[in-house]
């Protein structure tokens, strides 16, 4: 009873937040749109389901047909998918010798390295958006800064920009990055870069050869840390790419509180928990793998 009652919590607690409310999402997706209050119809009744054959031809795929026939959607998916993939390729190209950075310092250093790296998330989310805000914009510190070392002649244009949406992304998912990182490279056993040095590898093929192959577990799951939420995004393109970029968390947004389409929006929603899906079954293997490999 002790090992049910264990497991019972978390499967209940997977229940209550996530089955329930996707079933929910899913069974307005399959309804018409109304001019009501919820503002859809459901097409779906229970009490109707006699057959398996009863229970399909009740299905209502037309929002879904919908999302296939008007390119903004197909649009906004692959627009997701390019700003998530770019930028968990910078904010590993960054991450990374961070990371490095305090495996390699000395031991008393880390913990106040690591509380740096955390100390972002004691301040509002929405907060530190903001002030991105600020930085980045004609008026915002990094022009006047730059405008005073005579770097630039006039003020830049960053924000409301693809570029500002990478650097939000960055600097937001930079210690989702790190953490995993680093615990994967304070692991790593020293002995072998000695090894290989004395086998005639020299530091940079030693680093590519040895260091980076055993961090591939971090790598990997920093990665996938990354990519998850920042396909899904929607406070980071709407307030500092504005109106220019297109990603399915602001078109989410859109269907659901300015044009009221419960069903369309509930489709997309649908969709990209699909396509989230595939890197989440992808992370589980991992660290499957990994806690097998260390056992």
């Amino acid at each position: 009873m002790r090992r049910i009652s264990l497991i019972l919590v978390p499967y209940l607690w997977l229940l209550a937040l996530f089955l329930v409310p996707f079933l929910i999402v899913l069974k307005i997706s399959l309804s018409d749109t109304a001019l009501a209050i919820p503002p859809y119809t459901p097409t779906l009744d229970l009490s109707g389901w006699e057959t398996f054959r009863a229970f399909v031809g009740a299905l209502d795929m037309e929002n879904f047909v919908w999302l296939t026939e008007d390119d903004l959607y197909w649009k906004a998916y692959l627009s997701s998918l390019k700003i998530a993939l770019i930028s968990t390729f910078f904010t590993l190209l960054i991450g990374f010798p961070i990371a490095y950075g305090m495996a390699q310092a000395r031991e008393d250093w880390r913990p106040t390295l690591l509380m740096l790296v955390i100390l972002p998330f004691w301040t509002s989310f929405l907060i530190r958006v903001y002030s991105w805000m600020g930085i980045l914009s004609q008026e915002g510190y990094l022009n006047q800064l730059l405008l005073s070392f005579g770097l630039i002649d006039e003020p830049l244009i960053i924000l409301n920009t693809p570029v500002a949406v990478y650097i939000g992304i960055v600097y937001t998912y930079l210690p989702f990055m790190v953490l995993p990182v680093y615990s994967a490279l304070e692991k790593l056993d020293g002995s072998l870069l000695e090894a290989a040095e004395d086998l005639g590898c020299s530091r940079t093929s030693a680093f590519w050869l040895v260091t980076v192959p055993l961090s591939k577990s971090g790598i990997i799951a920093g990665s996938f840390l990354v990519f998850i939420p920042t396909l899904g995004e929607f406070v980071i393109p709407s307030l500092l790419g504005g109106s220019r970029t297109l990603m399915i968390g602001k078109v989410l947004w859109e269907e659901f509180f300015n044009n009221r389409d419960w069903p369309v929006a509930s489709a997309v929603a649908i969709i990209l928990l699909l396509i989230l899906v595939i890197p989440i079954i992808l992370f589980q293997r991992n660290e499957q793998k990994q806690r097998e490999a260390e056992g």
